[in-house]
C-alpha cells in the first residue's frame, strides 16, 4: 500500500545516546497540515524466554522508572543497530540472570508502539541452561524468580506480567507448544 502521509519537513528536537525524537511537518493523509512526532530508537529490543530442564522459566523483577512501578519480566536488553540480535540476547541473558543458554531459537519480531516508534524487537527461546555469577549494569538493581512456564503464562494474563515484549514472547511460546511447533525435549518442558 502506498503511503497517504506527506512529509514537509524534519527537524530534530531531542537526541541521547538511546534515542532521538523527531518533529515532522506533514499533510495528514484527509491532506491537512499537521505534526507528527516520532521517537527513534537506537537500539533493537531483545527478549528471551530462558527454559530449564524442568520447564521453570526465570523472571526479572525491576523498578522501571518511566512508569513508577515494579515490573515482573523476561531477560531484555538493546542490541545496538548493526548489532548480530542472537549475540545481544547472550550478553543480556548471562548479564542479568548468570544463564548461559547452549540451545536458541528465534521464535518473533515485533515493532512494540509503531504510532510513535520505530522500535522493533526480536524474542528468543534459550535452553539446554548452565548457571553462572549474574553481572547487572550498575544501573540495575534486579530480582530473580523461577516459576514454571504456565505460572508465567497465567501471570501476562492475569496482567502480573504487563511488559509487551515479555508478555508476546510468552504467548507466541505458548502457542507454539500448543502446535507442535518446538524441538521435542523444549516441546515436552513447556506442556502444561
Amino acid at each position: 500500500m502506498s503511503n497517504p502521509w506527506t512529509t514537509l519537513s524534519a527537524r530534530p528536537v531531542y537526541d541521547n545516546p538511546w534515542i532521538q525524537v523527531t518533529e515532522f511537518q506533514v499533510l495528514t493523509p484527509a491532506g491537512t497540515p499537521g505534526i507528527y512526532g516520532v521517537v527513534h530508537f537506537k537500539s533493537r529490543s531483545v527478549c528471551i524466554l530462558p527454559i530449564d530442564d524442568h520447564g521453570q522459566v526465570t523472571l526479572v523483577g525491576q523498578y522501571r522508572y518511566a512508569l513508577k512501578a515494579w515490573s515482573w519480566e523476561l531477560p531484555e536488553g538493546g542490541c545496538p543497530v548493526g548489532t548480530d540480535p542472537l549475540l545481544s540476547a547472550r550478553r543480556e541473558l548471562s548479564e542479568e540472570t548468570g544463564l548461559e543458554a547452549a540451545a536458541w531459537r528465534d521464535i518473533l519480531d515485533l515493532h512494540l508502539s509503531n504510532s510513535v516508534t520505530d522500535e522493533t524487537a526480536v524474542s528468543f527461546l534459550a535452553w539446554d541452561l548452565t548457571e553462572g555469577p549474574a553481572r547487572p549494569e550498575e544501573t540495575e538493581r534486579l530480582t530473580l524468580r523461577r516459576v514454571p512456564f504456565a505460572e508465567a503464562v497465567a501471570m501476562a494474563e492475569r496482567g502480573a506480567i504487563t511488559d509487551a515484549h515479555s508478555v508476546a514472547t510468552l504467548f507466541r511460546a505458548r502457542l507454539m507448544a500448543v502446535n507442535g511447533d518446538l524441538p521435542a525435549p523444549l516441546q515436552a518442558r513447556l506442556a502444561y
